[in-house]
């Protein structure tokens, strides 16, 4: 499906798909767009107001509100993107071995894999941050982590389909290793669900990471980060100078939007059973 064709039945999906490439433009180019430096105090300026110096303000510390949201879209997307990336590998491939193999290693990892989604991504990822140290590596671990078992249960639903393939029999017929199998003719055919589920994860990667910065257990100091800047802010300062609140919630907001817009597409776009919806 051509782009053009993807805009004109997907509208909303090609609105998410541009505020998700102009969230990745901003953190691509953040040193250009930044007016700021992000981590700069200026005692002078504390808790000013948007301004022709500072666009969105500054705040308890003087610190430019818009070049710190700037350079907080890099951490945002860097932690959302790798713990995404990582946590649907990882249960990819549980997925994939898991459904082609079956039999009782299927039933103790799908039983593994109900203890750990019994538990919400935000639950999960708040006793995995607490028991690790506030880092953005922890973060990328602590928000793969409930990731998953999401990931496994997408691709081995998959895997059990295409297993009883024609194309899989015929492999398993002329002696072809069982990795072989897996890895060359049942993997590529889960690529669909595969990105639908990664782009629809995405978004909830980078609202747990809010989450955990604005309870201190995410992206440390000095670090910009969206949900550091709501946690230091929204408690003392939200009521006289609510444009510390507003700006970094906005920018939440318009990523888990965008996000979430073009994941919805991208699953009515991939899905054949969905396809004409």
């Amino acid at each position: 499906m051509t782009l053009a064709r993807f805009c004109r039945k997907k509208p909303l999906g090609a609105v998410g798909g541009l505020v998700m490439l102009l969230i990745l433009v901003t953190a691509i180019f953040a040193e250009v767009l930044a007016t700021h430096d992000p981590i700069m105090t200026e005692a002078a300026g504390t808790l000013g107001r948007p301004s022709w110096e500072h666009w969105l303000g500054s705040d308890h510390l003087g610190r430019d509100i818009y070049s710190r949201i700037v350079h907080g879209a890099r951490v945002s997307l860097i932690v959302g993107v790798a713990s995404t990336l990582l946590g649907s590998v990882l249960g990819g491939i549980v997925g994939l071995l898991s459904g082609y193999v079956g039999g009782k290693t299927d039933l103790i990892v799908q039983r593994v894999l109900d203890i750990l989604q019994g538990l919400p991504l935000l639950v999960l990822a708040l006793v995995i941050s607490a028991v690790l140290s506030p880092s953005i590596q922890n973060v990328v671990i602590a928000i793969s982590v409930p990731i998953i078992p999401r990931a496994a249960r997408v691709i081995r639903s998959s895997v059990l389909s295409i297993r009883e393939m024609q194309y899989v029999e015929a492999a398993r017929a002329l002696g072809v290793a069982h990795l072989r199998i897996a890895f060359r003719h049942i993997l590529p055919n889960t690529m669909g669900p595969f990105i639908v589920l990664g782009t629809a994860q995405l978004g909830s990667a980078i609202l747990v990471e809010a989450t955990l910065s604005f309870l201190g257990l995410g992206v440390p100091e000095p670090y910009p980060s969206w949900g550091r800047m709501l946690s230091v802010s929204a408690a003392e300062y939200a009521q006289k100078a609510p444009h510390l609140v507003l700006f970094p919630g906005l920018a939440i907001s318009l990523a888990v939007f965008g996000s979430n817009l073009l994941g919805d597409a991208l699953r009515d776009t991939l899905d054949p059973r969905l396809r004409g919806a």
